[in-house]
């Protein structure tokens, strides 16, 4: 009887040393993730605790803001290249397709207030939008089933272009227009509907009357209380559902991650032919991979630009969106879902919004004349000088200093701030066990 309790005990022992190991993870995950965005609301701190609370909060809300909705898109591009190795260079066309269609069905059928809708609810359009995107991803994966690394990113790229271009015809928007009775605006963009969430805090979401909710959070924190405005406020509430999704897509992930599906994806990433011998199905999984990560970038894409009252195909969805949330990937660490969320916070904080906002407070405590060009700010050898011509040109030297952090994560640390983790192979403990399950004693 006492053998078999001590058996029973050993193979549970595993189990539970296992489970601690991934209590602990977790919680060291959310110390990285918590960590960060402290020193990041220090530092903004810093920068704007001269303008009084509520420039301080709001841009803590704005770095906030970019954080997440950069680390659920990287959660998703991390699901295809970090997992499974696909090189999809057309993130932005997947999310334009998930927006659009979402303001398609929901837009109000009526012409008088822009491009028509079908006027259904919005839960509909978001489903919409994501099986729109997943579908798109399910045709993008067909050449994904032959093709490999440069020449996938090279088909994936012209899809999102085809994409772009797309929603920015007039001839596309008449099309729609005829055949389903929506459109998408062309050029001029598509208006987006109310963002939910100020229902919270107002009456029918308009301005003016606010709810019993809005009145106590208004009373405590806005012009009556602590002086912070109410767009900054509801802001906030809105940040607070981006967290919840962005929470879900991380769990949802692991979840995958560590399933035998996960597993596999894993396998094809290292070596695509061993997977194949070994009886996977390579390509369904690469077919389902796709579908997924797209149908989770469009539903980014919703979260996104669906809150921002405009969309537009040009400005919004080109490329460079795509090489933005790469970056957030490869500083986080590729393959790693913890890496993607503290990648895309680090981007949107210190390489994305920071430069803009250094360059700003610190142009307006130097009094030296802005140069007319660079090799003037160059021969002058005035570091002050140098520095105010920096400060006044901070958008275009951005990506310079971008290639330079680049080159500097490849060079020196590839695998990025989470990139060199340890990954399981299984689920559960299989470490050695005592021979014949007897226990030390």
């Amino acid at each position: 009887m006492s053998d078999a309790n001590s058996t029973e005990g050993d193979a549970e022992a595993p189990e539970s040393a296992t489970a601690a190991v991934v209590e602990a993870a977790r919680e060291s995950d959310l110390g990285l993730v918590v960590g960060t965005l402290l020193a990041i609301y220090a530092a903004a701190t810093l920068l704007t605790f001269t303008d009084g609370l509520n420039s301080v909060v709001g841009l803590m809300e704005t770095l906030t803001f970019l954080g997440l909705v950069y680390a659920l898109t990287a959660l998703a591009l991390n699901l295809q290249w970090g997992y499974t190795g696909l090189f999809n260079i057309g993130v932005a066309g997947f999310m334009a397709v998930g927006v659009y269609t979402m303001g398609m069905v929901v837009r109000s059928p009526d012409p008088a207030f822009g491009p028509p809708g079908l006027g259904l609810p919005l839960p509909v359009g978001i489903v919409a939008g994501m099986g729109m995107a997943a579908l798109l991803g399910a045709v993008a994966a067909l050449p994904a089933l032959r093709l490999k690394a440069d020449y996938l990113a090279i088909v994936t790229l012209g899809l999102s272009e085809i994409v772009r271009l797309s929603l920015q015809s007039s001839a596309f928007d008449n099309f729609l227009r005829d055949t389903i009775g929506a459109g998408t605006g062309g050029g001029r963009g598509m208006g987006m509907p109310d963002n939910p969430v100020r229902e919270l805090f107002l009456v029918d979401g308009q301005a003016g009357t606010p709810t019993a909710f809005g009145e106590l959070v208004f009373g405590v924190f806005g012009n009556d209380g602590l002086g912070i405005s109410h767009p900054i406020l509801i802001g906030w509430g809105y940040i607070a559902v981006l967290a919840a999704f962005l929470v879900a897509f991380y769990l949802v992930l692991e979840r995958l991650g560590r399933s035998p599906f996960g597993r596999t994806m894993k396998a094809i990433r290292e070596d695509e032919l061993v997977a194949n011998s070994l009886g996977k199905d390579v390509n369904l999984v690469k077919i389902k991979v796709f579908v997924i990560g797209c149908a989770l970038m469009g539903l980014a894409g919703i979260l996104w630009f669906g809150s921002q009252g405009n969309v537009s195909p040009t400005p919004q969805f080109r490329p460079l969106l795509t090489f933005y949330v790469f970056i957030a990937v490869i500083i986080g660490g590729s393959g790693s879902n913890t890496g993607s969320v503290l990648g895309g916070i680090v981007f949107a904080a210190v390489l994305f919004e920071g430069p803009r906002r250094v360059g700003g407070t610190v142009r307006g405590l130097i009094d030296a004349e802005t140069p007319p060009s660079f090799a003037d700010a160059l021969v002058s050898l005035d570091p002050v000088t140098f520095l105010a011509y920096a400060t006044d040109n901070i958008a275009p030297l951005q990506f310079v200093f971008l290639g330079l952090v680049l080159v500097f994560i490849i060079h020196r640390r590839p695998e990025g701030i989470l990139g060199d983790r340890i990954e399981t192979a299984a689920a559960v403990d299989l470490s050695e066990r005592p021979a014949g399950g007897e226990s030390d004693e």
